[in-house]
């Protein structure tokens, strides 16, 4: 069974979404080309906010590589939505 990490962080959450890009290159190159990305630009933006927003909102929006992410660190789906939902206030 998944652990919970209720309190996953923003960060812990971009590291994972990165970490999982890098395992999967074609995964890799639709989030670059998605996001205007080359390899000089993302390894710039690596640690910035608008990497960290970008990448959690690729993943929350695509569910197929969400739930992979997720069985592959062993978080529940909704431990990652709540953290998309803190940065995505609705109202």
């Amino acid at each position: 069974m998944a652990s919970d990490h209720s309190n996953l962080q923003t960060s812990t959450i971009a590291e994972l979404c990165l970490g999982y890009l890098a395992e999967n290159p074609e995964d890799l190159a639709r989030f670059m080309g998605h996001a205007g990305y080359d390899p000089s630009t993302l390894r710039q933006a690596i640690g910035t906010m608008d990497l960290t927003n970008g990448l959690i909102d690729y993943f929350a929006s695509n569910e197929p590589i969400l739930l992979a992410l997720c069985a592959n660190a062993q978080i529940q789906p909704e431990s990652f939505m709540r953290v998309w939902h803190k940065l995505n206030p609705v109202g």
